[in-house]
């Protein structure tokens, strides 16, 4: 039987929802909302704040990207669109528990 994390990874790979930027993304979230606590933000706005960041960003990304172009289909793009977005509030959230 195949490892159940092994199985899961192995789908976002597939799917494109793990990616060589994923780790970034990572690091934006934490790196953001460290620079928001330091700023006395409070934990819902810090989280927020890396949230509204992230979909900026993927829209700068998609304007400047494109979908179908980079990711080759456009599911494969809102794959990797949410899973972006969600790695890095999820640092975040993880951040201010």
């Amino acid at each position: 039987m195949k490892n159940p994390l092994a199985t899961l990874v192995s789908w976002q790979y597939n799917t494109g929802q793990l990616d060589g930027w994923t780790a970034y993304h990572l690091a934006a979230g934490a790196f953001l909302c460290k620079i928001f606590q330091w700023l006395h933000w409070t934990d819902f706005w810090c989280v927020m704040g890396v949230f509204i960041i992230g979909v900026l960003w993927e829209i700068f990304e998609w304007i400047i990207e494109g979908d179908e172009e980079t990711y080759g289909t456009k599911k494969a793009w809102a794959y990797n669109t949410m899973a972006d977005i969600v790695v890095e509030t999820g640092i975040a959230w993880w951040m201010v528990l």
